[in-house]
């Protein structure tokens, strides 16, 4: 008996491809939801993937490249080696290099850690090596400033990528909606300038705000911070007319994140003018205090600031130690990092002490390194001269953390007996960075955006680690 089927092949198609579409239905929903969401207040504070060891981050950039054979990394063999050619073989870097530069610096043992350091870094060490962990076995790509600062700021050297502030607030929110989530100051503009803390593809709200601390007035250090001819009152019902007049553009550009950011740092801006001044105004300080950090220098004054911005609840905090890259002493080295040191020594070991006595540290992640390291051996001036500097090195060197979940009185990893090249415990870039998520409560695999049709993350493609050795 012949039976007529009930749906014809293209039917069952049809009916079996519009089933699968049912099927991922409510997830799109939910997704479409938390959108909209984000959208009413991309800057509403969001939970992380898990409970995190630290709230804030401060990062202190000695921009320009420190010598770790100069500050943490203590070689001994360096110092028998000095003024004779190294047994390694051809040292890759940018310039002609010579024999081996011994270190002009002492080196010491402090706390009852025994971490190594020398006089450039003395009052850090000597008040806070068990509360240290310095990672001598960091690596990176390149030594081209542009390139290596790019990498340790977006986790990507060629491209403009989202720095790790944008990426950590745009994951978390902001916790004071009156403040950005990520402030970046530099007495100037370093090398790159603001593709180190630009949102690239995230929306604009997640951008880092920018502080020229080269001025000393709270309302010139953000730019048009106040408008002095327009009352606060008048400011607010032209921003209630823009926004509509925006509302009404947006309705037919639907979840356009340009628009919507724009919207966004309108009303962020407004809100900062008061609660950003006062943040920026160390005057409120006691005497004590301000001396503590030495605050009528610029970088005391700087990482003065930073506290006061993580008290208020501000996420990510950058403090570059100068413009363009002072540690970057290509020649006359012992003096520069000697002078470097006295004016970044004291307000680092002062905000760890603050930090303590406030009960602030342990939620908050110190970091404090530059861009790469230096080389162990001389640099050949061009074009003649007394041979007194290092060449960049991005091979091995150290930076170090403190605070926040991380375990102190502690060194980790090595570099070779000349300090050049990490050997032992090796740690990229890209595991600091998965690291430091990691602390603010995020896989760094699953902390992404979609972008372009695929779905980025700070710490890309390539394979990343957490550091968990030098977890507390």
């Amino acid at each position: 008996m012949q039976t007529t089927p009930i749906f014809s092949r293209r039917d069952l198609l049809a009916t079996v491809g519009t089933g699968i579409g049912y099927l991922a239905l409510p997830e799109l929903l939910q997704a479409d939801a938390s959108r909209s969401s984000a959208s009413a207040n991309p800057l509403a504070p969001r939970s992380p993937h898990f409970a995190a060891r630290a709230k804030h981050i401060v990062h202190v950039y000695l921009n320009g490249g420190p010598s770790q054979v100069d500050t943490w990394d203590y070689r001994p063999e360096l110092q028998k080696w000095g003024g004779k050619k190294l047994p390694l073989g051809n040292l890759t870097t940018e310039r002609e290099t010579g024999v081996a530069l011994a270190s002009p610096f002492q080196f010491r043992q402090y706390g009852d850690s025994g971490l190594w350091c020398s006089e450039v870094f003395q009052q850090t060490a000597s008040q806070h090596a068990d509360r240290i962990c310095v990672i001598k076995s960091v690596y990176a790509n390149t030594p081209n400033h542009e390139q290596s600062m790019r990498l340790m700021n977006t986790g990507d050297e060629r491209l403009s990528r989202p720095s790790y502030g944008s990426w950590l607030t745009y994951g978390l929110g902001c916790e004071n909606q009156n403040l950005p989530g990520f402030v970046t100051m530099c007495p100037g503009l370093p090398v790159a300038d603001s593709s180190n803390w630009r949102s690239a593809f995230l929306p604009g709200i997640y951008q880092g705000t920018y502080l020229d601390t080269r001025k000393t007035k709270v309302t010139e250090l953000i730019a048009n911070i106040q408008s002095p001819r327009t009352p606060q009152a008048d400011q607010r019902r032209q921003l209630d007319l823009l926004a509509s007049l925006n509302r009404q553009h947006q309705a037919t550009r639907r979840d356009d994140p340009n628009l919507e950011a724009r919207i966004q740092s309108f009303e962020l801006a407004y809100r900062m003018q008061m609660d950003a001044t006062d943040a920026l105004d160390i005057s409120q300080e006691t005497q004590a205090t301000q001396d503590l950090y030495k605050a009528n220098t610029l970088h005391g004054r700087q990482l003065l600031i930073a506290r006061r911005l993580i008290e208020r609840g501000v996420r990510v905090i950058q403090c570059y130690h100068g413009d363009v890259q002072p540690w970057d002493s290509h020649s006359n080295l012992a003096a520069e990092h000697r002078k470097l040191g006295n004016e970044i020594d004291g307000p680092i070991a002062a905000l760890l002490t603050d930090l303590g006595q406030r009960g602030l540290l342990d939620e908050t992640l110190i970091i404090c390194g530059g861009e790469f390291g230096r080389t162990p051996v001389v640099e050949i001036p061009i074009g003649g001269g007394n041979p007194t500097g290092r060449d960049h090195n991005h091979h091995g060197y150290s930076v170090w953390l403190a605070g926040g979940g991380i375990k102190g009185g502690l060194a980790y990893g090595s570099t070779d007996d000349f300090g050049f090249r990490a050997v032992e415990n090796r740690v990229h870039v890209r595991d600091i960075h998965a690291t430091m998520l990691h602390l603010m409560g995020f896989d760094h695999r699953k902390l992404t955006y979609l972008h372009a049709g695929l779905d980025f993350r700070l710490t890309g493609i390539e394979e990343a680690h957490v550091v968990k050795e030098i977890l507390a």
